[in-house]
């Protein structure tokens, strides 16, 4: 099987898996304890937190573990947004965030909060001025992901957290499929908040981070929660957290070379669709997007058929987001870049990973070529 879902998840490097047996092994503690076997977990906690922070330009007292990336976007949001209510109750997100954040604000609307979805151009972009526009008085708090999920266009966080900063409105980043992948630096992105999760760049399921800026303050969710600061309840993964932070490492210190091979990758794949004059359009931003995603619609065929042909010839890709799968409606973002229904239902995703070759890219070409002929007889 040639597994071209990266986005969804990734298998566990060899150095997250070491790293984990080791922690597991040596440091099992409960890293509240206050036996010597509890504080030797303490102090490799500690440690992780201090180069998880390095990773990203942060301050270690601003990162807090998780179970991923869901968790961590929800008690982010949640926790900052409690701690400043009185000073308004407007939000501002966009059309496309990841369903953990799209629901949640459907929720707070719910709940007495006023929130404004930020439209996306053709290519998923969001215009700058229009979420300066969006500001009012009561506006508090904003939500805007680092790239999306399914086509990979990359926003201007940077200038939007820039323009957000003179309103007083504190910024969070959804940064799950960008952290890793390209910079993901606090000093630059100039973000308050952000989410990122270890099952993306081939760490462990079930273990993520919130980084908030000691100096914002927030409210725990959970009463009288002890662990994280209070952040979060239940004994810590320590082990998780560990084979996580070496992933990271990893990702980070290779991230330039894997770039440039990712980017060439779909630069092959986008050509070759091209030449062989299949009815398949490239979704998202040319310029500003992730390397290692590719949206795709293909043009008369609903992207669940594709997918299952892709399958039961021994390639694996998506729909999109996994966290939709089993969803009837068609794609929200298909739907925030301007697709009519039939339209977005035709959407695939490919994404490229560590194992990606350029031969999987031309047995995927493939793949797609005999789909799109076999439709037509």
């Amino acid at each position: 099987m040639i597994y071209l879902d990266y986005a969804a998840t990734t298998p566990m490097s060899e150095e997250a898996l070491a790293a984990y047996i080791e922690a597991a092994k040596l440091y099992f503690g409960n890293s509240s304890s206050l036996h010597d076997i509890g504080s030797d977990a303490a102090r490799l906690l500690s440690i992780c937190r201090k180069q998880l922070a390095e990773l990203i330009g942060g301050d270690e007292r601003g990162i807090y573990f998780t179970s991923g990336g869901t968790e961590s976007n929800v008690l982010a949001v949640r926790s900052i947004i409690a701690a400043h209510r009185h000073k308004g109750n407007h939000l501002i997100t966009t059309a496309t965030e990841h369903a953990s954040l799209h629901h949640l604000f459907q929720q707070l609307e719910t709940e007495g909060y006023e929130v404004t979805y930020i439209p996306v151009d053709r290519f998923g972009l969001i215009d700058v001025e229009a979420v300066e526009q969006a500001v009012t008085e009561r506006t508090i708090f904003a939500s805007i992901h680092h790239a999306n999920s399914e086509i990979g266009t990359v926003q201007p966080i940077a200038e939007i957290s820039n323009r957000l900063h003179k309103y007083g409105v504190i910024v969070h980043s959804d940064c799950v499929q960008t952290f890793g992948k390209i910079q993901v630096d606090l000093q630059t992105l100039g973000v308050d908040s952000l989410s990122i999760s270890a099952h993306k760049i081939y760490g462990p399921k079930g273990v993520g981070a919130v980084y908030i800026d000691p100096r914002i303050k927030w409210t725990p969710c959970f009463l009288n929660a002890t662990h994280e600061s209070g952040f979060r309840p239940g004994t810590v993964n320590v082990p998780g957290i560990a084979s996580f932070v070496t992933a990271a490492q990893h990702a980070c210190k290779h991230r330039a070379d894997e770039h440039a091979r990712l980017e060439q990758l779909r630069h092959y794949a986008i050509s070759q669709i091209h030449e062989k004059k299949l009815p398949i359009a490239v979704e998202g931003h040319p310029d500003a997007h992730l390397p290692n995603i590719l949206g795709l619609s293909v043009h008369g065929i609903e992207g669940q058929y594709t997918m299952l042909e892709c399958n039961r010839y021994g390639i694996a890709i998506s729909t999109g987001s996994a966290c939709q799968v089993g969803k009837q409606a068609p794609s929200r973002t298909m739907i925030a870049i301007g697709k009519e229904d039939d339209e977005a239902k035709q959407f695939v995703r490919v994404s490229f990973g560590k194992t990606t070759t350029k031969a999987d890219i031309d047995r995927l070409v493939s793949v797609f070529e005999t789909i799109c002929q076999h439709r037509k007889e």
